[in-house]
């Protein structure tokens, strides 16, 4: 029996579905090492946070957890188009976050875009360098985050 290998689109989408299981887990000290060598940024590219310590502290600022410590929510993260750009990866996604809470039905409250670029280390294999989040659609995020959208 052979050992399967798995691709560098395997290892990038491993990297975009573990960033979902963490903010779903609310484990944002683990989301912010997850782009410890990363910025956040904006559709347009301003920089929201950079390193695992301030990402860290962006999720925990702006987004609420409840009482089982996880902001009850499933992100999911679809339709990944990957274009090698010289030693980069850049991988463009939706993704849809869904919430149910005590007060919320189990609904939609965003959509969007995750444009994401991974740089290879040769010891630790492909990581973020830089995601930007476009927002698509809204729906009720009274109850995910801790400020309210304009």
């Amino acid at each position: 029996m052979t050992t399967p290998v798995l691709t560098d689109g395997d290892l990038i989408r491993n990297l975009l579905a573990t960033y979902c299981r963490l903010m779903d887990g609310g484990d944002f000290d683990a989301v912010g090492r997850l782009f410890a060598d990363a910025s956040i940024c904006d559709e347009n590219g301003t920089v929201l946070a950079t390193g695992a310590d301030q990402v860290a502290a962006l999720y925990g600022s702006t987004t609420r957890r409840y009482p089982d410590g996880t902001p009850l929510t499933q992100h999911l993260v679809a339709n990944t188009h990957l274009v090698e750009s010289g030693d980069d990866m850049v991988a463009t996604s939706t993704y849809v976050v869904l919430q149910a809470t005590p007060d919320l039905a189990l609904q939609p409250i965003i959509t969007g875009t995750y444009a994401d670029t991974f740089t290879r280390d040769d010891e630790a294999g492909w990581r973020f360098t830089e995601r930007r989040i476009g927002m698509g659609r809204l729906g009720d995020l009274s109850q995910h985050l801790t400020f309210p959208l304009p």
